[in-house]
């Protein structure tokens, strides 16, 4: 996917794109016809950096409501020629993701949007996902044949039909469709079926990988075998070697973290790591300075998994180091360090701020240990960094940390986190937000009416206000 352009934080875009709770106050206070472009925009061109893990459609889906939005530029977007050009199915995930909140809302026309793309659409397995936790048997029972006519009837069709069945997100349409009465689509489909379940029996009986026997050298072979082909397999290796590996391969394992080929010493420093081997911290700091990139990263990987007060110490000693050990220390001591290392986490924070900017990865660890040690002087960064960051997750992170630091938070940011597009945040922001304030309180009050709610979200509603104070 294409990496998205994001508008500066204080445009209704930029807060849009963000998912910030400021957003759709911005929004439902502007022109109708701006709030609505913005909307489009975001949901047609979707802002962010990991579509996989960060969430948009309810917080998207919400503000069509409340803005009693139409969905021509949606329609327009999903049946336009660049739908058979551009199949990724990240161009389009976001839109019917929406729709389908939509339609749980109770909009027909989303429905009927997801139903006609299920049929003609590129995306079709998405929509049909949706549909299959929104739409009743009539309408699911309907798309049965359009589904099934694109699937070529030879033999290769019918290897590709039964791997989509096997694969399905939601099994409900093809269930559905096994029972139908018309015999040409049951029948089909109940085939695909058993085909899939042949090819899963047939995987689960022809397992690839290390199998027990495997002596230290074959993993460390497999491993390096991974590397060649550009897959890293040096986690499970590890695993594996916990396996076969006994007191006496100890020294064939030491070697190999000092000068094996990449797979073995990746493998074998993160196997003495996991078991805090007194060595580990010497070959850690050896291959930091020795080993080529891969063997670098892994070597840092491996140190920071580690639990041990003699990692911790060690941490204190690297965490001034200017390289990727010396950042990785500054994470250590966030996780696991003492009130005595808050100047230490404090330092790396601002650093990282400073020198990569607030979507830096190393921020989720030090933002959370801000939180974990409770750093009042962390407050302003972590202001900026909720401000600032296009991570939904990395501001649901501040916000977490700015409720542990930060005295105004129930007053300020907890506020607008009630409308943030991520669960998490606003179930921080609905047990800490001051209920002095009248949107706070009428926000509860639709958050714990809301059916598309998480449940930890009206969970924490609930604790705030009484059953009562529930209905709207």
């Amino acid at each position: 996917m294409f990496d998205p352009v994001i508008a500066p934080s204080g445009t209704l875009l930029g807060l849009l794109q963000r998912g910030r709770g400021d957003g759709t106050l911005h929004a439902l206070t502007a022109p109708r016809s701006e709030a609505l472009a913005a909307l489009n925009h975001c949901v047609l061109r979707d802002p962010r950096h990991d579509w996989q893990v960060e969430n948009r459609s309810l917080y998207y889906a919400r503000l069509y409501l409340d803005l009693h939005g139409e969905l021509d530029a949606i329609e327009a977007h999903l049946f336009d020629a660049e739908d058979i050009l551009d199949t990724d199915e990240s161009r389009t995930g976001l839109a019917l993701a929406v729709l389908g909140h939509l339609a749980s809302y109770g909009r027909w026309d989303a429905l009927a949007l997801l139903r006609r793309y299920a049929a003609h659409g590129t995306n079709w397995a998405w929509a049909l996902d949706e549909l299959a936790l929104r739409d009743d048997d009539a309408g699911l029972r309907a798309l049965a044949a359009p589904v099934l006519a694109r699937f070529a009837t030879d033999a290769e069709g019918e290897a590709e039909l039964a791997a989509t069945v096997r694969d399905a997100f939601e099994p409900r349409p093809w269930r559905l469709w096994a029972d139908d009465p018309r015999a040409s689509i049951a029948t089909r489909v109940r085939a695909a079926q058993e085909t899939g379940c042949f090819d899963r029996w047939q995987r689960q009986m022809r397992p690839t990988g290390p199998r027990p026997g495997w002596s230290v050298q074959a993993v460390f072979e497999w491993a390096q075998q991974g590397i060649e082909r550009g897959a890293a397999l040096h986690v499970p290796a590890a695993r594996c070697l916990t396996a076969v590996a006994g007191p006496e391969d100890r020294p064939e394992i030491v070697q190999a973290a000092k000068d094996g080929t990449e797979g073995a010493r990746c493998t074998a420093l993160r196997y003495l790591a996991d078991c805090n081997d007194p060595d580990a911290l010497t070959l850690i700091q050896g291959a930091v300075a020795t080993g080529s990139a891969v063997v670098a990263e892994a070597a840092v990987d491996a140190f920071e998994r580690m639990r041990s007060l003699a990692a911790v110490d060690r941490a204190r000693g690297w965490a001034r180091r200017p390289d990727p050990l010396g950042a990785a220390a500054g994470r250590v001591l966030a996780c696991r360090g003492g009130v005595h290392d808050r100047d230490t986490v404090l330092a790396a924070l601002r650093e990282a701020v400073r020198g990569e900017g607030p979507d830096a990865p190393t921020l989720w660890t030090l933002v959370d240990g801000a939180g974990r040690l409770g750093i009042a002087c962390a407050a302003p960064v972590l202001r900026h960094i909720y401000r600032e960051t296009a991570s939904s997750h990395l501001r649901g992170r501040a916000a977490r940390a700015l409720a542990a630091t930060d005295p105004s938070f129930g007053t300020g940011f907890a506020v607008e986190c009630l409308w943030d597009c991520e669960e998490t945040t606003r179930e921080i922001a609905a047990r800490h937000a001051e209920t002095g304030d009248t949107r706070v309180v009428e926000r509860l009050r639709r958050l714990a009416a809301d059916p598309a709610e998480e449940a930890e979200v009206q969970t924490a509603v609930r604790s705030r206000i009484g059953p009562e104070e529930t209905a709207v």
